[in-house]
Order: C-alpha cells, then structure tokens, then sequence
C-alpha cells in the first residue's frame, strides 16, 4: 500500500480529498494535515510515501514547506493539489520535484489518473532499480511512467458538445472497474444526469463504449456502459 499525507488548510477539502485517495486501489490515507507545521511533523514520522499538498496554508505556501522537507532530507513525493494556477508557482513546483499538479477545482477522475501513474513510477522504478545501473531505455521508462495518457479525441463531436466533458467522462469510464449507469457517471464528474446520458449516448454510438442492460424487478432495464479499449 501506498501511505499518503493529505494537506489542506479546509478541513472538507481534506476530508474529499482523504475519501477520492481511499477509493484508489493501492493507496491508503495515513494521515492528514491542515497547516504546513502538521505537515511537516507527519513527514518527519517517516511513514509518508506521498503528499497530496495544498499551497495556500496559514503557516507557511505549500512551496516552502517542500523546500524545508528537502532541505531536511526528506525525499517524500509531492503532488501539488490547489487552486495556484499561475506559472510562477507551478515552475516553483516542478523545480523543487512536485511530480503532478493538479489545479482546483478537479475531479475523482483526474486524481485518480496522477495516483494510477505514480503506482506506476513506483513499479517501474522497483522493477528498474533491481538492476543496480540503468540504461537509456530503463531512464525513459522511468520518466514516461509519470505521463498521463490523454484520452483520444472524439472527431466529429455533435453540437452541444464539449472535448473537455468529452475527456473527463471517458476517463471515468476507462478507470472504472464494472459498467457504470448514467447516474454512476454524473456523481464521478459533477455533471446532470441529462448531460451524462447525452454524451453516454454518443460515445456507445461511436463505438468507445459497450452499452449493456441490467433488469431489475420492476420497471425499465438500467442502461450501463463500460469503457471499450481501442
């Protein structure tokens, strides 16, 4: 399992944040921090594999508290969670090694996909380290565990329709683990059920997804559709 410290200063954000790392497989909330000073204590406890880490805290940005974890010679791994979207601070981040950064507000699917790649950076290095001394091809197997796989693009979307809602319901379905139903959908994404089932509709009949039907005891069978691999 992987052990990961969730930091934000708003104790809901936190607790969202805590419930989306626990419905990943292979990773487990060890503990959470509402200030860069709990943060930093949890860190020094040497249980953390991972900091999912906001930047706006009250004691100190999320960017100097990774500076003090460095300069302390912790190596924990950072992914930088906040709403920070100016590039000063997100060339700060990638220079002190934050490994993704993620811009609120965000969904369970994008999370989901930085955890999934991290795991495999993990993996890859584990497999890769055994050897003692890396190659060029081991080197670009380690740095390209880390790229997150865009979603191929929809030609010919209908009108009305977007790329970007496009993209997050296809990464809903590519993550899932069993078919999901129109209103399974909506709750992952923050969409209506109406839009969920409009761009359901559309990819199963572009053939990226497999519509399948569960009958219940009573009424209408439940439409489900599950990610088709291309």
């Amino acid at each position: 399992m992987i052990d990961v410290l969730v930091v934000d200063d708003d104790f809901r954000v936190a607790e969202i944040n805590a419930k989306y790392v626990g419905k990943v497989p292979g990773f487990r909330v060890a503990a959470r921090a509402h200030s860069a000073a709990q943060a930093l204590a949890s860190v020094q406890r040497g249980t953390i594999d991972l900091v999912l880490l906001d930047h706006y805290l009250p004691d100190q940005t999320g960017l100097e508290l990774v500076h003090r974890m460095r300069e302390q010679g912790h190596g924990t791994d950072v992914i930088m969670i906040t709403a920070a979207g100016d590039v000063t601070t997100v060339q700060a981040a990638m220079r002190l090694g934050a490994l993704h950064y993620l811009v609120k507000p965000f969904t369970f699917a994008a999370l989901r996909t930085r955890l999934d790649s991290y795991a495999a950076l993990r993996r890859t290095v584990d497999r890769v380290g055994g050897r003692g001394i890396a190659g060029q091809e081991q080197v670009d197997r380690i740095f390209s565990a880390l790229r997150t796989t865009p979603v191929p693009p929809s030609p010919g979307l209908p009108s009305g329709h977007s790329e970007p809602t496009t993209d997050l319901i296809c990464r809903v379905l590519h993550h899932a683990d069993h078919p999901l139903s129109a209103h399974e959908v909506a709750a992952e994404t923050g969409l209506s059920r109406s839009t969920a089932q409009r761009y359901l509709r559309h990819l199963e009949q572009a053939g990226r997804l497999r519509l399948s039907l569960r009958y219940g005891d009573t009424g209408r069978p439940e439409h489900r559709y599950a990610w088709v691999a291309p």
